[in-house]
């Protein structure tokens, strides 16, 4: 946190805010930054991303691709008929715009290492940075969330993702409680949230940073 008008919080390793009321404050990250914002379907990844789409030129989420994919599918055909090509599009997406200049916002459920990994990858490669913003608000929380959206993950595919994110929380508390080495060492940071704080990021710039 920095003292001033506004507060301001610049991750580095892992923050864990978690339970943590007070005042809004603006997350500040360097300037050609990826951000990729996770957690369980239901969790307010969209809700974030949409506070904070007006300081990035872009932003990639996977639901639109797949609703770009279902305008020029037939009405009848199944989703998962044509998902791998949804997918394939969202990668293709996510690829060129990782290549790009600027900062980068990125819909993902974080659950998958090989995707951390892989951005790592293509980021580092361009001199940039990844950061992780995770979303912990627990099941039932999340369930609520696709509730009062009106758009549901099946079971198998949401508790796919509840046992890897679970994973992943428990490996930062961890290292929290210990200080031990970051558990996302390709990440520059880890910005944990919960239904307590993530109200309090309200908007994000890329920039400068001290």
């Amino acid at each position: 946190m920095h003292d001033g008008s506004e507060a301001v919080v610049t991750p580095r390793g892992v923050v864990d805010l978690r339970g943590e009321a007070g005042a809004e404050f603006v997350t500040a990250y360097p300037a050609d930054a990826v951000v990729v914002v996770s957690g369980l379907p239901g969790a307010g990844k969209s809700t974030l991303l949409r506070r904070w789409s007006a300081a990035a030129p872009r932003t990639v989420d996977p639901r639109t691709v797949h609703e770009a994919c279902a305008a020029v599918m037939p009405a009848a055909l199944p989703y998962a008929v044509y998902r791998p090509w949804a997918r394939l599009e969202h990668f293709r997406l996510l690829r060129s715009s990782v290549r790009g200049d600027g900062p980068l916002l990125v819909h993902d459920c974080g659950s998958r290492a090989w995707m951390r990994r892989w951005l790592a990858r293509e980021t580092g490669r361009r001199g940039r940075e990844l950061h992780l913003v995770l979303l912990d608000v627990g099941a039932e929380a999340a369930l609520d969330g696709q509730r009062a959206r009106g758009r549901h993950a099946s079971t198998r595919v949401f508790a796919r993702h509840r046992r890897g994110l679970e994973r992943l929380s428990a490996a930062f508390t961890r290292h929290t409680r210990s200080g031990g080495p970051v558990p996302v060492p390709e990440a520059s940071s880890v910005l944990l949230l919960d239904t307590v704080s993530r109200s309090r990021a309200r908007s994000v710039r890329f920039g400068p940073t001290d």
